[in-house]
């Protein structure tokens, strides 16, 4: 297996996009591109400049050929199982639907540039790490059903690049491997992301819990590739300290293609951002008493208060005196206190009761 993990810490902190992954700044969105480009770059174009104005720092392509990342013929084992949106097609035939031309890779990432998105790509053979290398790629994902590919992980990770690994249907073991081979390297520049990989991902096999044992675990920061079809996962894993959020991302879910039953729309991925990003603003820092903005509120607290007009030496009573609000008079628990005594001056109904206001001297019971 390789070395043991060397595990991030002590100080050391991922940066990812021109960001440290410390958990100070909300997740980093990714707008996954997949599939989604039908074969016509102006759609992949159109894309990234849309999933830029939905307010995502990044957008993630893949660069595979068919013949490197599968076999081509007839054999069962070649064909997706039943239960898939891709059921009874041919793996070969669904990589060449999926495919992108790797010849795009210039203008999109220019188009990325333009747009002020960062750009990164998941590769699927030593060839597609070497030319993303080339290309200036910011980081390297390695995908959920590639990462018991060693090999590729040490290629990968030999960049010195940052690494992104997806974790769907890992053990703690097969994590570790990984974990080790970016390590037999030296990058423990590493993110891992929480994965279901199946396609629709359904919210009940999430098991979002499971972010908190990963960042306890492998102390690296950990975040989300997310299949689901809304947004529910990103927000509760944002609340679960998760530092990147990736989800698929298509222009008209209408255009068809093999990504598209579980990809998110413009408006979709728009309330994604917005949603996120309030969930990690909510979640705030460790803070007891009033908020800024909840100090005005401090006023409508309960305090003792005249429940009708009270004459100078006359006793007070749970008749006359009560617990009510807003604040400004004494603390409710003091009616104890104040019962029985008598009135040292008249007290308009509605005047908070102040300790002056009545003889704590004497008793008027006893008088």
């Amino acid at each position: 297996m390789g070395r043991p993990p060397r595990i991030p810490g002590c100080g050391d902190i991922v940066r990812l996009f021109g960001r440290d992954l410390d958990g100070s700044g909300p997740p980093l969105v990714v707008a996954e591109l997949s599939a989604n480009h039908r074969h016509d770059l102006e759609v992949a174009l159109e894309s990234i400049r849309v999933a830029a104005e939905c307010g995502v720092d990044a957008v993630k392509f893949q660069h595979f050929t068919p013949d490197g990342l599968t076999v081509k013929g007839d054999h069962p084992d070649l064909r997706v199982a039943s239960g898939s949106p891709w059921e009874n097609r041919t793996l070969h035939d669904l990589y060449v639907e999926a495919a992108m031309p790797w010849e795009w890779t210039i203008a999109l990432v220019e188009e990325a540039s333009r747009a002020g998105v960062s750009w990164f790509s998941s590769p699927f053979g030593v060839d597609a790490v070497d030319f993303l290398v080339a290309n200036g790629v910011e980081a390297i994902k390695i995908a959920s059903f590639e990462l018991v590919d060693l090999p590729l992980i040490r290629h990968a990770a030999s960049s010195g690049l940052p690494l992104v690994i997806s974790t769907g249907m890992a053990s703690t073991a097969e994590v570790d491997a990984a974990i080790s081979a970016a390590g037999d390297e030296g990058n423990t520049n590493v993110v891992l992301l929480r994965c279901n990989s199946t396609y629709p991902a359904s919210p009940s096999e999430m098991d979002l819990t499971t972010i908190l044992d990963m960042k306890s675990r492998w102390s690296m920061p950990v975040g989300l590739s997310d299949h689901t079809t809304n947004s529910t996962s990103a927000v509760v894993a944002t609340a679960l300290g998760a530092c990147l959020i990736e989800k698929h991302f298509i222009l008209d879910r209408s255009l068809g293609g093999p990504d598209a039953p579980f990809s998110l729309e413009p408006d979709q991925l728009r309330d994604l951002v917005r949603s996120v990003n309030e969930a990690h603003s909510a979640l705030g820092s460790v803070r007891y008493g009033p908020s800024d903005n909840e100090r005005a509120s401090l006023q409508f607290r309960r305090s003792l208060r005249a429940l009708r007009d009270i004459d100078t030496g006359e006793l007070v009573t749970s008749g006359n005196v009560g617990s009510r609000r807003p604040a400004g008079g004494m603390a409710p628990d003091r009616l104890e206190d104040m019962l029985g005594r008598r009135a040292v001056r008249s007290i308009h109904q509605g005047e908070p009761i102040l300790e002056s206001d009545v003889d704590l001297t004497n008793d008027g019971r006893s008088s």
